[in-house]
């Protein structure tokens, strides 16, 4: 009689071993700012365990560098700005966008102080994150309403903002486009401000979420998981200034509270919810795109580089809608 007994428990837990399991999932972000509030919180408001995830970020500098670690299949997902996995898909990578997070390119052209007009750009050292993504774009859209030449300055593959902000403090560029809350601190140092770049591109894919095709043809059910995760993450913080500045003063380290809060009222809210992307702003990264490479049309279909079935699925089973109901009792 034992026996049976403890064979069935050893069945019931062997059950509900595999009822609670987590996936292992590893997601690669490109930015150290605010802009990762969203998926900051799908971790650190334990959403990710929820949905039965067990998700480690990786932080990969520049986008184009995040869509290599994707591809070659270090990590399951990526979050980048919209141009990196459109270059990717475009060279036969198996890519796919799958949803997006932030519709508008909350970047600020920053030059050192000396540099009071647009026009004193030329010659000068502008940096970037790195080439191919949404830094060059910004900067190249900015160069363009100004009527500089690309050729009449120097692009440099800085790094990250924050590394750009002390390359900036050092004088080693001239200029550079940086996200609202590090532009904060870069006029605090004493730079100047040039140009708010969504007065320049008020349509921008600047965060997607990207995935292998491949990976969301045979582990669909993992990826639905993880985009559940994240768009109840966006909700949260979008509703709760409690629950977002307590992510943003645990990942940015910072302890002035007035600096978190200037923080959480530009980017608590910024966030798709439902997390589509929009199609004005990726259609015009894909135009841009085919002028510059000189392919066909035909090879810049919308298809081809965004697959959001999986949020097309969420709605249909009323997934947001319940997360909105659930919230407000």
């Amino acid at each position: 009689m034992i026996k049976i007994i403890l064979s069935i428990v050893f069945v019931l837990l062997i059950g509900l071993r595999g009822v609670f399991a987590q996936t292992h999932f590893l997601h690669s972000y490109s930015g150290t700012s605010s802009t990762q509030l969203a998926v900051w919180a799908a971790k650190d408001l334990n959403l990710f365990s929820k949905y039965r995830l067990d998700v480690d970020f990786v932080f990969i500098p520049g986008g184009a560098r995040g869509m290599q670690a994707l591809m070659g299949g270090s990590t399951h997902s990526s979050d980048t700005d919209g141009v990196a996995p459109v270059h990717a898909i475009a060279r036969g990578g198996d890519a796919v966008i799958v949803a997006g997070l932030n519709n508008r390119t909350l970047f600020k052209f920053v030059s050192q102080k000396e540099i009071t007009d647009a026009s004193q750009l030329r010659k000068k050292r502008i940096g970037v994150a790195n080439f191919g993504g949404s830094n060059e774009f910004a900067v190249i859209m900015a160069l363009k309403e100004w009527n500089i030449p690309r050729e009449a300055v120097t692009l440099v593959a800085a790094g990250g903002s924050a590394v750009r902000l002390a390359a900036m403090e050092k004088g080693g560029l001239d200029a550079t486009v940086l996200p609202y809350d590090q532009a904060l601190m870069a006029t605090r140092l004493g730079m100047r401000v040039l140009a708010d770049i969504p007065d320049l591109v008020p349509n921008f894919p600047d965060k997607v979420i990207t995935m292998r095709r491949s990976f969301v043809q045979k582990e669909r059910e993992t990826a639905k998981r993880f985009l559940q995760a994240v768009s109840e993450a966006i909700y949260q913080v979008s509703i709760s200034a409690e629950k977002g500045t307590s992510v943003l003063r645990k990942r940015l380290a910072v302890k002035d509270p007035k600096i978190i809060e200037e923080n959480y009222n530009v980017y608590g809210r910024i966030f798709a919810f439902p997390p589509r992307v929009g199609r004005k702003g990726l259609e015009g990264v894909l135009e841009q795109v085919q002028l510059q490479t000189g392919a066909p049309k035909t090879d810049f279909e919308l298809e081809r580089f965004l697959d959001e079935s999986i949020i097309d699925e969420l709605e249909r089973e009323g997934f947001f809608k319940k997360i909105s109901s659930d919230s407000s009792r």
